[in-house]
């Protein structure tokens, strides 16, 4: 049986892979704020369990048989996290945080109960797809906000989940995923967004937009 650490590993490898490619040691220890010493440590025995494949300087990346697990592990965070936001109430700044101790330890059976309860679900509060039963992932084409230019309106597609502090400062402006906006004013030198929401004009910063993805953008 795996530890609630190997898991976390598979789900970060997973989460990097998707963006990077081969994972380095050095990305992982970063991304999970661990030594590197002991991302070699636990690379060795998930490769002994053929749950990853690795080759000294060339990366690391997930078995199918590791995929399937850690897509099972994202697959109840992101229920988790929906469940305590619709139905406990928990704030969406405050999901994420919770979802990361229970992930570990629910049943299959409390899994699909909560499926069902909420309908099937195909994103998280943060408009992360979740994955299916059968570990399939159906993401929405997004780009970053940082990509928009004056006079474009969009949809918020996603969030970074990770901040709590952002999460509760994208919430002030009511920037969840299905707001729509329109780009008022790009400032120049890496400035920040002026945006219109709802007849509201508002500033976001640039280094907060990197956490904002969009979709349906209309010139």
């Amino acid at each position: 049986m795996l530890t609630h650490a190997a898991e976390d590993y598979l789900k970060s490898i997973y989460k990097l892979q998707e963006k990077v490619g081969k994972v380095s040691t050095g990305i992982l220890a970063e991304y999970l704020n661990v030594k590197p010493a002991s991302v070699t440590g636990m690379i060795k025995k998930l490769k002994t369990m053929q749950l990853v494949r690795h080759e000294r300087y060339q990366g690391v990346t997930l078995t199918d048989a590791g995929k399937a697990i850690a897509l099972e592990i994202i697959r109840h965070h992101r229920l988790l996290e929906l469940y305590l936001f619709k139905v406990l109430g928990v704030p969406w700044d405050g999901v994420h945080d919770e979802a990361e101790k229970l992930e570990h330890v629910i049943s299959e059976d409390v899994e699909a109960r909560m499926d069902e309860f909420l309908g099937y679900p195909t994103a998280d509060p943060h408009g992360a797809p979740i994955p299916d039963k059968n570990g399939v992932v159906t993401k929405t084409p997004s780009v970053p906000m940082t990509d928009l230019r004056s006079g474009q309106s969009c949809v918020v597609a996603e969030v970074s989940d990770t901040d709590s502090a952002l999460l509760r400062h994208l919430g002030s402006f009511n920037l969840y995923p299905g707001t729509a906006f329109q780009v008022i004013e790009v400032a120049p030198f890496e400035g920040p967004f002026t945006i219109d929401i709802a007849g509201q004009q508002v500033v976001i910063g640039r280094e907060v937009a990197k956490h904002v993805f969009v979709e349906n953008v209309e010139e």
